[in-house]
């Protein structure tokens, strides 16, 4: 769980970074959830985009990728989130 402070953090930390995971029509699906696993793994921040073909809701969509990727939702804003995994090793981001 993160505290308001550490979500300031994270939320200045990704407001440079580009999407690197977009969600399509085809929504939720097995790649893009291994995809958004490999990134988040080496990123621990990323930024996701949800499509505007896809049928599911942006908030829904990404806190579904949220939670198949054990992953926190850090931030929507209309068809971009934020999502957050800290490293279990080696942790690049040091929240305050």
């Amino acid at each position: 769980m993160l505290t308001g402070k550490q979500k300031r953090y994270l939320r200045s930390l990704g407001s440079a970074l580009d999407p690197v995971v977009q969600i399509g029509k085809g929504g939720v699906t097995e790649p893009v959830v291994t995809s958004a696993q490999d990134v988040i793994g080496a990123r621990e921040l990323i930024k996701v985009r949800v499509l505007k073909n896809c049928a599911e809701e942006p908030k829904d969509a990404i806190s579904e990728l949220a939670d198949a990727t054990d992953s926190v939702l850090v931030q929507m804003i209309g068809r971009n989130g934020l999502l957050y995994k800290k490293h279990p090793e080696n942790p690049r981001i040091e929240l305050p």
